[in-house]
């Protein structure tokens, strides 16, 4: 047997999913050397959530980061990972953008492009697949791993025979979620294998604790390579530790070759790099084995977390997971990675929060609904198809057929603010915060959002815990603050355990302080209404039912409305939702500008 190869996700998926893809390139090309000598079959560095974040986070040019890693590291061939025809964004892009991103990328140094549908629908990998052969680079083609009662192994091999058949150099089974089991990962390693003539690679989260041993069957049953992270950034819902299989396939017929010693080194400079970014840690980063039931990526838990925090309601975690599976039938049994993980888990969230199921429907569920995504892979419910789009029509087509070139226009758009064809792709990729980030580019004021100190020994004084004892007559009890519900000025719900046991506060602030003003002093400062907006308390005030941000604002003063008309679109977890007038009448007022952040407690706008 040929030595197992081995790709290292140390630079894009390992902390995309423990520390939010927030690992600035600063921290990368220090230890490049090193992962230079090591001998990896490739270093996945790019794609992902990896673009998105350096726009719209860390105000670093995601195209330099690729041009200095190729810089840096001369030796070990690149990888990233593309959605196919969604690229790196969140909808479908039209084929010229397709192509030209891919070559550009192609140009900047990517040399291996890991292709997937989250639908599984192959007809929307086509023309990146294409593209990829067309700049001479390596396509590989991957299988979005799942189950459900239509998710068969035959089904699996069908598409694999279906992307060797249009052009991929190599398939990878894409295990997202942690899913497989190791009796599984065999089965179906062995199937792929058996039926195909180019390689086969597997690359497992390690959420439920399976992965190791699943990436260990897949080696025995003929898988070609595996991807691991350094162990600093693995484990829970990142990666098998590389060190660790390296060990596990030393002296045997599988062994990597790689250096044990040399690895080690780099997860001890990693280790340290980690704790920069400590306030991106996630509470839901550890071992779950609740993902083999409700199948919840951990990136996806993640945002969950911290969608359900911000609206008080982190106690309803449970309901929301419960929820899901049953969303997730109902749109056809799609699998949950990006964007179908932000289209079921955000609409998941709002089915509970709202207390009706899909009274609130995103645009992107109602998108998905109408085909615009591509095939489901299972039958959906006419129900809910017909509460979210009606009698429309379905379309058949693959998406992009629909959608005409569109390179021109976007270079038109962006105007003088583009200095290259990458900034135009970035522009395309995410229109508001790209055309942000080129603006502020040009004035020179990119400023990555702050990295909060590590605690030391001495405490820092500006922090509040949210977790702590108190003894009070001679007793101790435990607390967890768990999250901060929305109420009225005066008196706000909070969310704690006591001793394990889940408790609701209510707090009447007497008076408050700020914990550092500009000069550094403490000084008290009254309660005042979020974003400074009037509390919706009337008929007519206009809501949105989560915290998120407003997209467009769709009518002006003096408009005439009737009740269930759009007149704002906010975005959450990534998804678009349009807010509807919940009155007739004329809007009198308007509280909010676009790309404001918003709550459920504020009035909007106000009809009467």
């Amino acid at each position: 047997m040929p030595r197992i190869k081995i790709t290292d996700t140390i630079l894009r998926d390992a902390h995309q999913s423990l520390i939010a893809t927030r690992m600035r390139t600063e921290d990368m090309l220090p230890i490049c050397d090193r992962l230079d000598r090591v001998g990896f079959a490739s270093l996945e560095v790019w794609g992902g959530a990896t673009f998105d974040a350096c726009v719209r986070f860390l105000k670093e040019d995601p195209w330099e980061r690729l041009r200095r890693l190729r810089e840096a590291l001369p030796n070990t061939p690149l990888q990233m990972l593309l959605r196919g025809q969604n690229l790196l964004g969140y909808r479908h892009y039209a084929d010229d953008v397709v192509r030209a991103f891919v070559a550009r990328a192609a140009d900047n140094g990517m040399d291996i492009f890991r292709i997937f549908d989250a639908l599984n629908d192959v007809r929307n990998l086509q023309v990146s697949i294409e593209a990829v052969k067309a700049a001479g680079k390596h396509a590989q083609g991957a299988i979005c791993y799942t189950t459900s009662p239509i998710h068969t192994l035959e089904r699996f091999v069908e598409l694999g025979l279906a992307m060797q058949g249009m052009g991929c150099d190599s398939i990878a089974i894409k295990d997202m979620a942690g899913l497989l089991t190791p009796n599984v990962t065999a089965r179906l390693v062995r199937a792929l294998v058996e039926a195909l003539d180019v390689p086969v690679y597997i690359h497992s989260h390690a959420t439920s604790g399976l992965a190791a041993m699943c990436q260990y069957k897949a080696v025995e049953n003929g898988a070609a390579g595996i991807d691991t992270a350094i162990s600093a950034f693995s484990g829970g819902t990142s990666h098998p530790p590389t060190e660790s299989m390296v060990a596990a396939f030393r002296d045997t017929e599988y062994d990597s070759g790689l250096d044990l010693p040399l690895l080690q080194e780099i997860g001890f400079y990693f280790r340290e790099v980690r704790k920069k970014y400590h306030q991106f840690e996630s509470e839901y980063t550890g071992l779950d084995t609740r993902v083999q039931v409700n199948q919840v990526p951990g990136g996806m838990i993640s945002n969950l977390s911290n969608q359900l925090k911000e609206q008080g309601a982190l106690h309803r975690m449970n309901e929301v997971l419960e929820e899901i599976p049953r969303v997730r039938k109902e749109l056809g049994y799609p699998p949950l990675v990006t964007p179908t993980s932000q289209i079921v888990g955000t609409q998941a969230v709002l089915n509970v929060l709202t207390g009706e199921r899909y009274k609130t429907i995103t645009n992107e569920v109602k998108l998905y609904l109408q085909g615009r995504y591509g095939q489901p892979p299972g039958p959906v419910s006419p129900q809910v198809r017909h509460m979210a789009i009606g009698n429309e029509e379905v379309i058949e087509c693959r998406p992009a057929d629909l959608i005409p070139d569109e390179l021109d226009k976007l270079r038109k758009e962006i105007g003088p603010l583009a200095h290259s064809e990458e900034d135009v792709l970035t522009y395309a990729m995410f229109p508001d915060i790209g055309r942000e980030f080129l603006e502020q580019r040009e004035a020179g004021t990119l400023v990555p959002e702050p990295l909060e100190p590590a605690d030391s020994e001495a405490g820092n004084g500006h922090k509040a815990a949210t977790e702590f004892n108190i003894t009070m007559h001679g007793e101790t009890y435990h607390i967890k603050i768990t999250g901060k519900g929305y109420g009225s000025a005066d008196k706000r719900p909070y969310y704690l355990s006591i001793d394990g046991v889940p408790e609701e506060i209510l707090l009447e602030p007497l008076e408050e302080i700020s914990l550092e003003d500009e000069s550094g002093d403490e000084r008290p400062r009254k309660p005042a209404a979020a974003g400074g907006r009037p509390r919706a308390t009337r008929p007519g005030d206009v809501t949105t039912t989560m915290p998120g941000t407003i997209v467009d604002i769709l009518v002006n003063v003096g408009d005439e409305v009737q009740a269930g008309d759009p007149v704002l679109i906010t975005e959450a977890m990534k998804m678009e939702t349009e807010i509807q007038a919940p009155i007739s009448g004329v809007v009198t007022e308007i509280h909010v500008r676009k790309g404001e952040s918003v709550t459920p407690d504020e009035a909007l706008i106000v009809i009467d």
